[in-house]
């Protein structure tokens, strides 16, 4: 991957599976993704936004990936439907005019 790549991450997980495999496979993703370059933007709405608040699986792969240089965007919309904004971990609250700039300027989507 590199800094134009974006990934989208929309569901509490990845893949369409039980639940807590769902979580385990986000886990190794997030793991392998932040051993190679960085993607440029990580994106999170839907219940996706939901791994970058406390309780994740997921969080000390995300601060990784952020630490490395990839932007973390959660969607505010999102956050105020689960009623989560003061849960977030990790990442910057954005809108979705900030998450259709990263589409604008991302060369590659990814979708997990």
């Amino acid at each position: 991957m590199n800094q134009d790549t974006l990934i989208l991450c929309t569901r509490f997980g990845m893949g369409d599976a039980p639940a807590e495999l769902q979580k385990k496979l986000a886990s190794t993703f997030f793991t392998l993704v932040r051993q190679d370059a960085p993607p440029g933007v990580v994106a999170f709405y839907g219940e996706g936004v939901k791994l970058t608040c406390e309780g994740s699986p997921v969080l000390d792969q995300l601060r990784a990936l952020s630490e490395k240089g990839a932007r973390l965007v959660i969607c505010q919309t999102c956050l105020d439907f689960f009623g989560l904004r003061e849960q977030v971990r990790v990442g910057i609250v954005g809108g979705m005019g900030d998450i259709i700039a990263a589409m604008n300027g991302a060369a590659k989507v990814i979708s997990v």
